[in-house]
Protein backbone atom coordinates (compact mmCIF):
# COMPACT_ATOMS: atom_id res chain seq x y z
CA UNK A 1 0.00 0.00 0.00
CA UNK A 2 2.47 2.48 0.97
CA UNK A 3 5.24 1.24 -1.50
CA UNK A 4 4.00 2.23 -4.59
CA UNK A 5 3.44 5.66 -2.98
CA UNK A 6 7.48 5.48 -2.07
CA UNK A 7 8.13 4.28 -5.68
CA UNK A 8 6.54 7.74 -6.61
CA UNK A 9 8.68 9.68 -4.74
CA UNK A 10 11.43 8.12 -5.43
CA UNK A 11 10.90 8.28 -9.15
CA UNK A 12 9.84 12.11 -8.87
CA UNK A 13 13.47 12.39 -7.15
CA UNK A 14 15.78 10.23 -9.92
CA UNK A 15 13.81 10.68 -12.85
CA UNK A 16 11.93 14.00 -12.46
CA UNK A 17 12.33 16.82 -14.86
CA UNK A 18 13.72 20.06 -13.57
CA UNK A 19 11.11 22.64 -14.10
CA UNK A 20 10.02 26.13 -12.78
CA UNK A 21 7.09 26.82 -11.04
CA UNK A 22 5.20 30.05 -9.48
CA UNK A 23 6.42 29.47 -6.64
CA UNK A 24 10.23 29.99 -7.52
CA UNK A 25 11.48 27.14 -5.76
CA UNK A 26 11.23 24.70 -8.73
CA UNK A 27 10.28 21.19 -8.67
CA UNK A 28 11.36 17.78 -10.35
CA UNK A 29 8.00 16.69 -11.75
CA UNK A 30 6.20 13.62 -13.77
CA UNK A 31 3.26 14.27 -15.23
CA UNK A 32 0.67 11.57 -15.31
CA UNK A 33 0.75 8.99 -12.95
CA UNK A 34 -1.59 6.88 -10.67
CA UNK A 35 -1.98 5.14 -7.34
CA UNK A 36 -4.52 2.48 -6.05
CA UNK A 37 -5.43 2.01 -2.83
CA UNK A 38 -7.32 -1.14 -0.96
CA UNK A 39 -9.22 0.19 2.21
CA UNK A 40 -10.00 -3.16 3.10
CA UNK A 41 -6.60 -3.80 3.29
CA UNK A 42 -6.01 -0.65 6.02
CA UNK A 43 -5.97 3.11 6.24
CA UNK A 44 -3.52 4.83 3.96
CA UNK A 45 -2.16 7.03 6.36
CA UNK A 46 1.75 7.03 5.84
CA UNK A 47 3.88 4.85 8.35
CA UNK A 48 7.63 6.54 7.24
CA UNK A 49 6.67 9.51 8.57
CA UNK A 50 4.10 10.48 11.13
CA UNK A 51 0.75 12.42 9.08
CA UNK A 52 -1.64 14.65 11.14
CA UNK A 53 -5.10 12.67 11.12
CA UNK A 54 -5.97 16.13 12.87
CA UNK A 55 -5.23 17.94 10.22
CA UNK A 56 -6.58 15.80 7.70
CA UNK A 57 -9.59 15.31 8.98
CA UNK A 58 -11.21 18.51 10.26
CA UNK A 59 -9.93 20.23 6.49
CA UNK A 60 -12.11 17.53 5.07
CA UNK A 61 -15.13 18.21 7.96
CA UNK A 62 -14.89 21.92 6.83
CA UNK A 63 -15.01 21.33 3.71
CA UNK A 64 -18.64 19.24 3.72
CA UNK A 65 -19.83 21.92 6.08
CA UNK A 66 -19.10 24.19 2.80
CA UNK A 67 -16.81 26.61 4.88
CA UNK A 68 -14.05 28.71 3.79
CA UNK A 69 -13.03 30.80 6.47
CA UNK A 70 -9.90 29.57 8.21
CA UNK A 71 -11.41 30.90 11.70
CA UNK A 72 -13.23 27.45 12.18
CA UNK A 73 -10.06 25.81 11.26
CA UNK A 74 -7.98 27.81 13.80
CA UNK A 75 -10.39 27.36 16.23
CA UNK A 76 -9.68 23.46 15.89
CA UNK A 77 -6.37 23.73 15.95
CA UNK A 78 -6.00 23.63 12.45
CA UNK A 79 -3.69 26.08 10.49
CA UNK A 80 -2.62 24.48 7.48
CA UNK A 81 -4.58 27.29 5.30
CA UNK A 82 -3.03 30.69 7.43
CA UNK A 83 -0.36 30.92 4.29
CA UNK A 84 -3.02 31.75 2.01
CA UNK A 85 -5.03 34.08 4.26
CA UNK A 86 -3.29 36.98 3.45
CA UNK A 87 -4.44 40.81 4.12
CA UNK A 88 -3.62 41.60 0.64
CA UNK A 89 -6.00 38.57 -0.73
CA UNK A 90 -8.61 39.60 1.21
CA UNK A 91 -8.21 43.64 0.62
CA UNK A 92 -8.44 42.43 -3.15
CA UNK A 93 -11.68 40.88 -3.25
CA UNK A 94 -13.25 42.61 -0.75
CA UNK A 95 -13.21 39.75 2.08
CA UNK A 96 -13.20 39.49 5.67
CA UNK A 97 -9.65 38.30 7.00
CA UNK A 98 -9.53 34.85 6.99
CA UNK A 99 -11.96 33.85 4.12
CA UNK A 100 -10.11 32.11 1.00
CA UNK A 101 -12.80 32.85 -1.07
CA UNK A 102 -14.89 30.31 -3.28
CA UNK A 103 -12.72 27.10 -2.10
CA UNK A 104 -13.26 23.35 -2.13
CA UNK A 105 -15.92 24.21 0.55
CA UNK A 106 -17.99 26.52 -1.60
CA UNK A 107 -17.86 24.75 -4.70
CA UNK A 108 -18.37 20.93 -2.66
CA UNK A 109 -21.64 22.51 -1.16
CA UNK A 110 -22.66 25.90 -3.22
CA UNK A 111 -21.39 25.12 -6.83
CA UNK A 112 -22.01 27.67 -9.62
CA UNK A 113 -24.16 30.04 -6.97
CA UNK A 114 -23.92 34.07 -8.15
CA UNK A 115 -21.43 36.29 -7.22
CA UNK A 116 -23.24 39.32 -5.25
CA UNK A 117 -21.48 42.82 -5.66
CA UNK A 118 -20.04 42.84 -2.16
CA UNK A 119 -17.83 39.49 -2.70
CA UNK A 120 -20.30 37.09 -1.02
CA UNK A 121 -22.43 34.15 -3.06
CA UNK A 122 -26.33 33.80 -3.34
CA UNK A 123 -27.28 30.16 -1.68
CA UNK A 124 -28.40 29.27 -5.53
CA UNK A 125 -25.86 27.04 -6.22
CA UNK A 126 -25.53 23.00 -6.60
CA UNK A 127 -24.70 21.19 -3.42
CA UNK A 128 -23.17 18.17 -4.44
CA UNK A 129 -22.47 16.33 -1.28
CA UNK A 130 -26.62 16.24 -0.34
CA UNK A 131 -26.73 15.34 -4.56
CA UNK A 132 -24.34 12.95 -4.36
CA UNK A 133 -25.94 11.14 -1.54
CA UNK A 134 -28.95 10.77 -2.94
CA UNK A 135 -27.51 9.50 -5.90
CA UNK A 136 -25.47 7.21 -3.79
CA UNK A 137 -28.41 5.58 -2.53
CA UNK A 138 -31.46 6.35 -4.96
CA UNK A 139 -29.20 4.68 -7.87
CA UNK A 140 -26.16 3.09 -7.05
CA UNK A 141 -25.23 1.75 -10.52
CA UNK A 142 -24.88 4.91 -11.59
CA UNK A 143 -21.79 6.22 -13.35
CA UNK A 144 -22.36 10.17 -12.78
CA UNK A 145 -21.63 10.10 -8.87
CA UNK A 146 -19.28 13.30 -9.36
CA UNK A 147 -17.86 15.68 -7.21
CA UNK A 148 -16.30 18.76 -9.03
CA UNK A 149 -14.05 21.25 -7.36
CA UNK A 150 -13.06 23.26 -10.24
CA UNK A 151 -14.84 26.11 -11.86
CA UNK A 152 -12.56 28.22 -14.25
CA UNK A 153 -15.90 30.91 -13.55
CA UNK A 154 -14.58 31.30 -9.82
CA UNK A 155 -10.98 30.36 -10.10
CA UNK A 156 -9.96 34.34 -9.94
CA UNK A 157 -11.60 34.64 -6.72
CA UNK A 158 -10.32 32.18 -4.93
CA UNK A 159 -6.88 32.48 -2.36
CA UNK A 160 -5.72 28.78 -4.06
CA UNK A 161 -7.44 26.73 -7.18
CA UNK A 162 -8.02 23.73 -6.43
CA UNK A 163 -5.14 20.96 -6.64
CA UNK A 164 -7.70 17.70 -6.36
CA UNK A 165 -9.88 18.44 -8.60
CA UNK A 166 -12.59 15.65 -9.29
CA UNK A 167 -12.95 12.39 -8.15
CA UNK A 168 -15.67 9.81 -9.22
CA UNK A 169 -17.32 7.28 -7.11
CA UNK A 170 -18.27 3.41 -8.14
CA UNK A 171 -20.48 1.25 -5.98
CA UNK A 172 -19.92 -2.70 -6.50
CA UNK A 173 -21.33 -5.45 -4.20
CA UNK A 174 -22.27 -3.06 -1.20
CA UNK A 175 -18.86 -1.30 -1.37
CA UNK A 176 -18.20 2.31 -2.39
CA UNK A 177 -14.87 3.32 -4.43
CA UNK A 178 -13.47 6.87 -5.23
CA UNK A 179 -11.48 7.88 -8.23
CA UNK A 180 -9.77 11.28 -7.64
CA UNK A 181 -8.00 13.02 -10.06
CA UNK A 182 -5.39 15.52 -8.81
CA UNK A 183 -3.89 18.33 -11.28
CA UNK A 184 -1.01 19.24 -9.68
CA UNK A 185 0.45 17.32 -6.64
CA UNK A 186 3.32 18.21 -3.78
CA UNK A 187 4.70 14.74 -3.31
CA UNK A 188 6.10 15.30 -0.17
CA UNK A 189 4.03 17.45 1.69
CA UNK A 190 0.19 17.46 0.20
CA UNK A 191 0.01 13.98 -1.18
CA UNK A 192 0.22 11.67 2.08
CA UNK A 193 -2.74 14.35 3.27
CA UNK A 194 -4.40 13.95 -0.05
CA UNK A 195 -4.58 10.29 0.51
CA UNK A 196 -5.75 10.44 3.79
CA UNK A 197 -8.34 13.11 3.34
CA UNK A 198 -9.94 11.24 0.45
CA UNK A 199 -9.78 7.77 2.05
CA UNK A 200 -11.43 9.38 4.87
CA UNK A 201 -14.15 10.69 2.43
CA UNK A 202 -14.88 7.31 1.60
CA UNK A 203 -15.07 5.98 5.00
CA UNK A 204 -17.73 8.90 5.86
CA UNK A 205 -19.51 8.11 2.58
CA UNK A 206 -19.32 4.68 2.81
CA UNK A 207 -20.87 5.27 6.51
CA UNK A 208 -23.60 7.61 5.45
CA UNK A 209 -25.01 5.17 2.85
CA UNK A 210 -24.87 2.15 4.33
CA UNK A 211 -21.85 0.66 2.53
CA UNK A 212 -18.31 -0.15 3.13
CA UNK A 213 -14.99 1.01 1.81
CA UNK A 214 -13.91 -0.57 -0.75
CA UNK A 215 -10.98 1.64 -3.51
CA UNK A 216 -9.02 4.66 -3.70
CA UNK A 217 -7.86 5.16 -7.36
CA UNK A 218 -5.78 8.37 -7.13
CA UNK A 219 -4.25 9.87 -10.39
CA UNK A 220 -2.17 12.74 -10.99
CA UNK A 221 -1.33 15.52 -13.41
CA UNK A 222 1.89 17.20 -12.71
CA UNK A 223 3.20 15.57 -9.27
CA UNK A 224 6.37 17.02 -8.62
CA UNK A 225 8.83 17.10 -5.29
CA UNK A 226 10.14 20.65 -4.54
CA UNK A 227 13.92 21.02 -5.12
CA UNK A 228 13.81 22.34 -0.99
CA UNK A 229 12.69 18.69 0.11
CA UNK A 230 15.07 16.61 -1.21
CA UNK A 231 17.03 16.12 1.69
CA UNK A 232 13.30 15.36 3.79
CA UNK A 233 12.54 12.78 0.69
CA UNK A 234 16.06 11.25 1.25
CA UNK A 235 15.05 10.51 4.39
CA UNK A 236 11.62 9.17 3.95
CA UNK A 237 12.80 6.75 1.58
CA UNK A 238 15.65 5.15 3.82
CA UNK A 239 12.80 4.37 6.15
CA UNK A 240 11.06 0.49 5.68
CA UNK A 241 7.23 0.90 6.02
CA UNK A 242 4.98 -0.38 8.69
CA UNK A 243 1.53 -2.02 8.41
CA UNK A 244 -1.22 0.49 8.05
CA UNK A 245 -3.47 1.15 10.74
CA UNK A 246 -7.29 0.95 10.76
CA UNK A 247 -9.84 3.44 11.02
CA UNK A 248 -13.47 3.60 11.94
CA UNK A 249 -16.21 6.19 12.63
CA UNK A 250 -17.20 5.58 16.75
CA UNK A 251 -20.61 4.10 16.88
CA UNK A 252 -22.36 7.11 18.34
CA UNK A 253 -20.70 9.64 15.42
CA UNK A 254 -23.29 12.04 14.16
CA UNK A 255 -24.02 12.74 10.58
CA UNK A 256 -21.78 13.62 8.05
CA UNK A 257 -22.38 17.40 8.14
CA UNK A 258 -21.26 17.60 11.62
CA UNK A 259 -18.33 15.39 12.17
CA UNK A 260 -15.22 15.81 14.09
CA UNK A 261 -11.74 14.97 14.58
CA UNK A 262 -13.08 13.31 18.34
CA UNK A 263 -15.26 10.84 15.89
CA UNK A 264 -12.73 8.89 14.69
CA UNK A 265 -11.17 5.67 16.07
CA UNK A 266 -7.72 5.36 14.76
CA UNK A 267 -6.09 1.99 15.89
CA UNK A 268 -2.54 0.25 15.12
CA UNK A 269 -0.65 3.67 14.10
CA UNK A 270 2.85 3.33 14.82
CA UNK A 271 4.76 5.64 12.19
CA UNK A 272 8.73 7.39 12.21
CA UNK A 273 8.63 10.66 13.60
CA UNK A 274 7.21 13.60 11.47
CA UNK A 275 9.58 15.45 9.07
CA UNK A 276 9.06 19.07 8.64
CA UNK A 277 9.82 20.49 5.18
CA UNK A 278 8.61 24.23 4.16
CA UNK A 279 5.27 25.36 2.49
CA UNK A 280 6.24 26.24 -0.99
CA UNK A 281 3.60 29.12 -1.32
Amino acid sequence: MEADYLALLRRALEQGRRRQDRTGVGTRSLFGWQLRFDLREGFPLLTTKKVHLRSVAEELFWFLRGETDVGSLQARGVTIWDEWATPDFAERLGLPLGNLGPVYGHQWRNFGATRQPNSHYAADGVDQIAALLVALRENPDSRRHMLAAWNPKDLGAMALPPCHVLCQFDVHEGTLSGHLYQRSADLFLGVPFNIASYALLIHVLAREVGLTPGYLVHSFGDAHLYENHIDQAQMQLSRTPKPPPTLHLAADAPGIFELRYEHLVLEHYDPYPGIKAPVAV
